[in-house]
């Protein structure tokens, strides 16, 4: 099964959600990703800039569901958190390539093999759309389907 992921910025959790059923493209800027699971890895992503545990971080409510199609199925749509979206907004090319390699050890541990250009690609972008998020005072949201 493909998973399709945008992450988008949008100004708030009611416009993001009510893009649920068709993605954002076309509507708020995004940036399209690879097939993974994204909301487990925006978790590793922030635990690794901040240090804090993936449990201590799923406790916390994080990534925060903003639409959510429960047992039905279908789209997602997750909001990343404010840690999240100033640690990619404000880190150097050095500390994204830094956490990149560190997400692909954790990863590899896992089993799974990511293409470090392609990690070092996504973490750049992200970094971006995180940095247009921040100067426009939104949120950074992730949809996936």
């Amino acid at each position: 099964m493909s998973i399709i992921i945008k992450f988008f910025v949008a100004p708030d959790d009611t416009s993001a959600a009510a893009i649920v059923d068709r993605g954002p493209t076309g509507l708020f800027e995004s940036l399209d990703a690879g097939n993974f699971d994204a909301a487990e890895a925006v978790i590793e992503w922030e635990g690794i800039f901040t240090g804090r545990s993936f449990e201590a971080l799923v406790s916390a409510g994080e990534p925060r569901m903003v639409a959510d199609p429960g047992e039905d199925g279908g789209p997602v749509v997750f909001a990343a958190s404010g840690a999240l979206r100033g640690a990619l907004a404000g880190a150097a090319p050095a500390r994204l390539a830094e956490v990149g390699e560190l997400w692909i050890q954790e990863r590899a541990e896992e089993g799974e093999v990511f293409d470090p250009e392609m990690v070092g690609d996504l973490l750049g972008e992200l970094a971006n759309l995180a940095r247009t998020a921040a100067g426009r005072g939104h949120s950074l949201y992730c949809w996936m389907a």
